[in-house]
């Protein structure tokens, strides 16, 4: 029996600190619900959740910003409804004034109401907004750029090629009013100097509509009669860009046309002689078929949206029970480790107790 150094006593303390530390660490996992509280206990576990993690976050606020997206669109659609129903009305209108039993005086009241609607969707093209920013004044819609002042884009497809277009020549007469007429485009290239094959040509005013059986079309605003050697930039850029994913690059553009008299085709529209009321007829068609292209585009656009919302909502669950996974402790499992921690803690404390006793026994040998 020795007194200067009390093994057991050492071995028993261990032990009680072992069990100790790891009761302590049981005890965290239950209090906090996670299996990994520190780096410590698993690295490449602790990293691969915390990624996870930050993308589940991004998912939700990206889901955010979808609905948002498709605010917008609702918004933008609810505005273009209205103008539907004013672009039937002046068709109405303007098949009542082509009558030829009216007079230029009762062409003239019908007119009025004509004007009215105009000057009502040009007013909800300029102040139709979503948080403060404005949708149908062609602020997100895809710029262009020419090389010349004569000539500018108001539009093209989305189907056309990005890059630089060239014209070799317009060239256009005056007609009695002082419109220009007979308008002639020659030499349209692609960006890749490929010639733009059959291609038309139709003229309204101010305005060239060029189009081809593919889906090509652009729309021209000229201020000159003879032009030569243009270029035209088709950016495709300044469309709303919507991040509806968690990683960068995970976006969807939205393109809004801008929704004015000009645009729309009705400019010069009036009902106040018979001819005029005429040809009004055949320029209200081409505005309604113009806003309801713009709003079948909406449409694809919300509907995508839509998608996407429901693809996150699902990535968002999965991820989260993935995440779940690594993170989350089995409570189960785990109070049945405490229960075992907490009582071999209890022996060890007991043996510990027993141990620091033994010296003294050789007390008993000096009696």
């Amino acid at each position: 029996m020795i007194i200067n150094y009390n093994v057991s006593s050492m071995i028993a303390n261990n032990a009680l600190k072992r069990n100790d530390t790891a009761l302590s660490k049981s005890l965290e996992r239950l209090s906090s619900g996670y299996k990994i509280n520190h780096a410590k206990e698993n690295a490449a576990g602790l990293a691969m959740a915390r990624r996870m993690n930050a993308q589940l976050r991004g998912i939700s606020t990206a889901g955010e910003n979808a609905g948002d997206g498709v605010s917008v669109i609702e918004i933008a659609d609810g505005a273009l409804n209205e103008i539907h129903d004013m672009l039937q009305r002046m068709n109405e209108l303007a098949i009542k004034a082509a009558n030829g039993n009216l007079t230029d005086d009762d062409r003239a009241m019908v007119d009025e109401e004509v004007q009215a609607l105009k000057d009502e969707i040009e007013r909800i093209g300029e102040t139709t907004q979503f948080n403060g920013q404005d949708l149908l004044d062609g602020t997100f819609d895809l710029k262009a750029y020419s090389n010349n002042a004569g000539v500018s884009v108001d539009y093209y497809s989305d189907t056309m090629d990005l890059g630089v277009y060239t014209i070799t020549s317009i060239t256009s007469t005056v007609d009695a009013d002082g419109f220009l007429d007979n308008v002639d485009i020659q030499g349209l290239k692609y960006p890749n100097g490929e010639d733009v094959e059959n291609y038309k040509v139709e003229w309204s005013y101010d305005q060239a509509i060029v189009t081809t059986e593919g889906g090509f079309e652009m729309k021209l605003t000229l201020t000159e009669r003879n032009l030569t050697d243009l270029e035209l930039d088709l950016t495709g850029m300044a469309s709303m860009t919507l991040q509806v994913g968690s990683n960068e690059g995970q976006t969807l553009e939205v393109r809004i046309p801008p929704i004015t008299k000009k645009s729309v085709g009705i400019l010069y529209t009036n009902t106040r002689t018979e001819e005029a009321s005429t040809a009004a007829i055949g320029e209200i068609s081409k505005a309604i078929s113009f806003v309801s292209s713009v709003r079948s585009d909406l449409g694809a656009y919300q509907n995508r949206l839509e998608r996407t919302i429901t693809n996150l909502d699902v990535t968002y669950e999965n991820m989260t029970s993935a995440y779940s996974r690594v993170m989350d402790v089995d409570m189960a499992t785990e109070f049945t480790n405490y229960s075992s921690l907490q009582i071999l803690t209890q022996a060890a404390t007991s043996m510990l107790a027993q141990a620091n006793e033994r010296p003294a026994q050789v007390l008993q040998l000096l009696q």
